[in-house]
């Protein structure tokens, strides 16, 4: 039985805040970026996450190059949003 790569991804409007994660778990294709531009492989990537496939991290590496502007635009984000947050008088 063969596996298509856009059935490994899945969008729930109600799950890690709507962004698109490997189906079956709670990892966003974002963790998946932030992990690879951190250097890590995708078989470290595994390694840390043993109940993902290889295919699972490539589909979500895939999804991350053919979105890449929008994705960072999202990361950029979050990390203003955390620093803001941690900030002496930031919001609790």
């Amino acid at each position: 039985m063969s596996t298509t790569l856009d059935s490994m991804l899945v969008r729930t409007p109600t799950v890690c805040g709507g962004r698109i994660r490997i189906d079956g778990t709670r990892i966003t294709v974002h963790r998946i970026a932030t992990l690879y531009k951190q250097g890590h492989t995708a078989e470290d990537i595994v390694q840390a996450y043993p109940h993902l496939a290889l295919g699972h991290v490539y589909a979500a590496l895939a999804y991350y190059h053919a979105n890449r502007e929008q994705i960072e635009i999202e990361l950029a984000a979050d990390a203003k949003l955390y620093d803001d947050m941690s900030a002496p008088g930031g919001s609790q």
